[in-house]
């Protein structure tokens, strides 16, 4: 029987491979390290910070009938996330996401998430079969979604009736895609999870501050901001006001999914019935957690 999820991540779900050294690092360098292979995207990285909160997230996405695929499914089925309604590709790869980090943080990445944008609105059709939802009774919970789908993907989903009751959480995958989510900026119901590059992008500006980012965005039309910007501060802002809070300081292990782990610890905070400033210091808490490398 399958569990009933009380969150849909939407996006990308796919192999995060990692290589990690303790040195300083700039192009061209040649180092010892760590390689690692775990499973991640967006989506995925989400759903697993929503499941150690307590929550029960599906995951709408592309995965392939492929060796990666299968254990892709299985590990996320073994930490209890909803792969039911997951589109199963005959034909598409699963994807894969692969970045280098140094002690002085993150060096390059490249997102390999061409089967995911393949996929397109396939991803999408438990949400219109009733297995989810459909047009007359459409999904009214949490959506977690995340910027690696198509322009043309979240165009739909910013117009689409089988969208129109849910509370949309919008993060894009990347700055390199952060100008996605124009789509959805002035989405009545979306709440946009930014860092401080990503708001100038969406903005087409520069900010200093993770407050003037917030206030930004709230100016280009969004209906509420979340602005990280590294362990200086991150901002919450709504069309009244501004509230900011300052992450704890620690030593920093790792970077990517950082802000997947605010974005789902901000969530479930939520969920859980916490008032504004208390769930942004717990998001602050738990990115912070997270990159000091105490979480597994």
């Amino acid at each position: 029987m399958t569990d009933q999820p009380d969150i849909l991540c939407i996006g990308s779900v796919l192999w995060d491979v990692i290589g990690r050294a303790p040195s300083h690092m700039r192009v061209g360098s040649d180092v010892p390290g760590r390689i690692t292979r775990l499973p991640g995207g967006v989506a995925m990285n989400i759903a697993m910070t929503l499941r150690r909160f307590g929550m029960t997230p599906a995951l709408l996405t592309n995965v392939g009938r492929d060796g990666e695929g299968d254990e892709l499914i299985a590990a996320a089925t073994g930490m209890g996330l909803v792969c039911d309604h997951v589109y199963r590709s005959e034909d598409l790869p699963t994807d894969v996401y692969m970045a280098i980090e140094g002690a002085n943080g993150l060096i390059a990445a490249i997102a390999d998430a061409h089967s995911l944008e393949a996929a397109g609105d396939k991803i999408l059709r438990p949400l219109a079969s009733g297995a989810l939802g459909s047009v007359d009774r459409p999904w009214s919970g949490a959506v977690a979604l995340d910027g690696n789908l198509t322009v043309d993907l979240l165009r739909e989903i910013a117009t689409s009736p089988l969208f129109r009751d849910a509370d949309l959480r919008v993060a894009p995958a990347s700055p390199g895609k952060a100008e996605r989510l124009l789509a959805l900026l002035g989405h009545p119901s979306a709440t946009l999870y930014v860092n401080l590059e990503e708001a100038g992008l969406l903005c087409q500006t520069e900010f200093t501050s993770s407050a003037d980012a917030a206030a930004g965005l709230i100016a280009r039309g969004a209906r509420r901001a979340l602005v990280t910007d590294g362990g200086k501060s991150a901002s919450e802002a709504t069309g009244s006001d501004i509230i900011t809070q300052t992450p704890p300081a620690v030593m920093v292990t790792r970077v990517t999914g950082a802000g997947d782990t605010f974005m789902a610890a901000h969530i479930a905070s939520e969920a859980q019935g916490m008032g504004r400033a208390d769930a942004l210091q717990r998001a602050c808490q738990a990115a912070a957690t997270y990159v000091s490398g105490e979480i597994p």
